[in-house]
C-alpha cells in the first residue's frame, strides 16, 4: 500500500473514532457553551446560593428570610421565566409578587387541595390511574393489550395523561373527558419542553386550553371557587399556570424520575413489587423511602430566585436589598455528606433528617410547594399501579434535567392469580439485555443532537425573552398607571 493510500486510511479511521466518541464529549461541551451564551445574554446578575457569599450551612438561613421575599420585579431573570410560563405569568403563583392578590391566590389554592383528605387523594389517583393504564392497554390500541410484548415509552410523556386527569378531576370535580385531556397535556408538554430548550414555545396550543378554562369559568362550572382579586381572564390564567402547567408539569417530571430510577435498578423494583404484592399496597415503607431518595437526588426545582426587599444580616458581611439570589436546589442537595450524590433509598434508615440536606417542596417560611402535603402520597398510589402492572427497564443516561423525558421499556406482567398473589408463575421476566444496549446507543446519540438543539433554541428564546421584556414591561405599565 502507497504512502498516500496509507494516509488516507489513517484520516479515514480517525474520523470514524472521532464520530464514534461524539456522544461521550460533544453533548458537555455544548452544554458548556451553552451556559455560557446563556450568561453572556443575561449578563452576570444573580448571588449563587450555596456560593462564596452565602454558604451550605446558611442555606436554608437565607432562603427563610422575611426579606428574601421578591419574586418578579427587578430581575431581569423574571423575563425568561415569564417567557416560558406564558400566558397570565403575572398571575402564576410561583410568580406573584408579595400582597393582597398573590394572599387571595394562595389561599385559594390551598383551599382547593385541602378539600379533599388523605383517602380522597388516594382513591382519585387510583381511579385515574387505573382508568388511563387501561386506555393505553386497550387492545383495540395497536400493539397493545396486556398480553403485548415490551414498548419503549418516554415516562414523562406517559404520565401526563394521568396528572391531567387527576387535576382536571380536582379543579372541576368531574371526570376529565378526553378532549380536555389532550387539551391539558398539549399545553403541559408545551412549557416544559420550551424550558428544557428542545422545542420552541407554541402559544396556540396554549391558548387553546386558555380559551376552553374561560368558557369553563363563564358557565359556572368551577365549583369550589377562584381567587376574587383576579379579572375572569386572569382567573383562567390561574387554573392554567397552577394546576395545568405547573402541577401536571412537576408530578409527571416527578414520576418519570422515580420509574427511571426503579427500572435501573432491578434488584429494587423486585423487592419493591413483592411488598407491594404481599401487603397493603397503599402501605410501603420502601417505596416510601424510594420516593423521598427520588426528590432529593433529582429535585423539580432546579433554582428558584428571590429578589430581597431588604438587607439580609450574613456575619460579616451582608447581602443588600434588590439583590437576586439564585437558590440551587440541585448543590444544596448533593452537598454534606459524601455519598449525597448518589441514590441510596436505605439512607433514611441510617441518617436523621438534620443530617440530609433535602428540601424537595421548598422552605416552608418562603412560599412552599403548595402540593407537598400530597405529592409523595400521590406518587405512591400511582407507582403502585405501575409496578403491579410492568416490569421496567432502562439502560439511558438519567439526569435532573430530563431533556429525554426517560426512555423505558416497559413489559405487562401476567395479572396476579387472586387465590395465589405469590403465583411463581407471575416472575419477573427477564431483562431484554439487546434492546437495552439499543436503547442505550440511540439515548447516547439523542443526546448529540438534542444537545445541538438545545444550544440553537435555547439562545434564541434567551435573546427573545429579552427583547421582548415581559416582566419588565408589565411592572413599569403598572408605575405608570400610578
Amino acid at each position: 500500500m502507497s504512502g498516500t493510500a496509507w494516509s488516507w486510511t489513517a484520516i479515514a479511521v480517525l474520523a470514524v473514532a472521532v464520530l464514534a466518541s461524539l456522544p461521550y464529549w460533544l453533548p458537555g461541551i455544548v452544554v458548556a457553551l451553552r451556559v455560557r451564551i446563556f450568561a453572556l445574554i443575561n449578563g452576570t446578575e444573580g448571588i449563587p446560593v450555596p456560593g462564596k457569599l452565602v454558604g451550605i450551612d446558611d442555606f436554608k438561613r437565607v432562603y427563610a428570610d422575611p426579606a428574601a421575599n421578591g419574586r418578579s420585579r427587578g430581575a431581569a431573570l423574571s423575563d425568561l421565566f415569564w417567557y416560558w410560563l406564558a400566558p397570565g405569568p403575572e398571575v402564576h403563583q410561583e410568580h406573584l409578587e408579595p400582597g393582597p392578590r398573590y394572599d387571595d391566590v394562595a389561599r385559594t389554592t390551598r383551599r382547593t387541595i385541602a378539600r379533599l383528605r388523605k383517602d380522597d387523594w388516594e382513591q382519585l389517583v387510583a381511579r385515574c390511574s387505573v382508568r388511563e393504564f387501561d386506555r393505553v392497554d386497550s387492545p383495540a390500541r395497536p400493539g397493545r393489550g396486556r398480553g403485548s410484548r415490551a414498548r419503549v415509552v418516554r415516562l414523562r410523556d406517559a404520565m401526563m395523561p394521568l396528572w391531567a386527569s387527576v387535576y382536571y378531576e380536582v379543579v372541576f370535580g368531574e371526570p376529565c373527558p378526553p378532549d380536555a385531556r389532550d387539551l391539558i397535556v398539549a399545553n403541559a408538554n408545551d412549557v416544559v419542553s420550551a424550558l428544557k430548550c428542545t422545542r420552541l414555545r407554541h402559544m396556540g396550543r396554549r391558548d387553546r386550553l386558555t380559551r376552553y378554562l374561560r368558557a369553563k369559568i363563564a358557565a359556572g362550572a368551577v365549583p369550589y371557587g377562584l381567587p376574587a382579586a383576579l379579572t375572569e381572564q386572569e382567573q383562567a390564567f390561574y387554573l392554567q399556570g397552577t394546576y395545568f402547567n405547573t402541577a401536571v408539569v412537576q408530578m409527571s417530571e416527578g414520576m418519570a424520575h422515580l420509574l427511571l430510577a426503579i427500572a435501573a435498578r432491578p434488584e429494587l423494583q423486585q423487592q419493591l413489587r413483592k411488598e407491594l404484592t404481599a401487603g397493603d399496597p397503599q402501605d410501603s415503607a420502601l417505596l416510601d423511602r424510594v420516593i423521598d431518595e427520588t426528590l432529593r437526588v433529582y429535585p423539580l426545582f432546579g433554582v428558584a430566585h428571590r429578589i430581597t426587599s431588604a438587607q439580609i444580616a450574613l456575619g460579616e458581611t451582608s447581602i443588600p436589598a434588590g439583590s437576586v439570589l439564585l437558590f440551587n436546589y440541585p448543590e444544596y442537595h448533593h452537598a454534606g455528606e459524601p455519598d449525597a450524590a448518589e441514590f441510596d433509598p436505605d439512607r433514611w434508615l441510617r441518617d436523621h433528617l438534620e443530617q440530609v440536606n433535602n428540601i424537595p417542596f421548598g422552605i416552608s417560611a418562603n412560599r412552599p410547594c403548595p402540593a407537598r402535603g400530597i405529592a409523595p402520597l400521590t406518587m405512591r398510589v400511582a407507582a403502585a399501579e405501575v409496578l403491579r402492572r410492568y416490569a421496567l427497564s432502562t439502560s439511558v443516561g438519567h439526569t435532573r434535567s430530563l431533556p429525554n423525558r426517560g426512555p423505558c421499556l416497559m413489559t405487562p406482567l401476567t395479572p396476579v392469580d387472586p387465590l395465589d398473589p405469590l403465583d411463581p408463575e407471575r416472575r419477573e421476566p427477564r431483562r431484554p439485555a439487546a434492546r437495552l444496549a439499543l436503547l442505550r446507543v440511540r439515548d447516547r446519540w439523542e443526546d448529540v443532537w438534542r444537545s445541538l438543539v438545545q444550544l440553537v433554541l435555547g439562545t434564541y428564546m434567551v435573546w427573545d425573552a429579552r427583547r421582548l421584556r415581559l416582566c419588565r414591561n408589565y411592572f413599569a405599565a403598572q408605575e405608570a398607571e400610578r
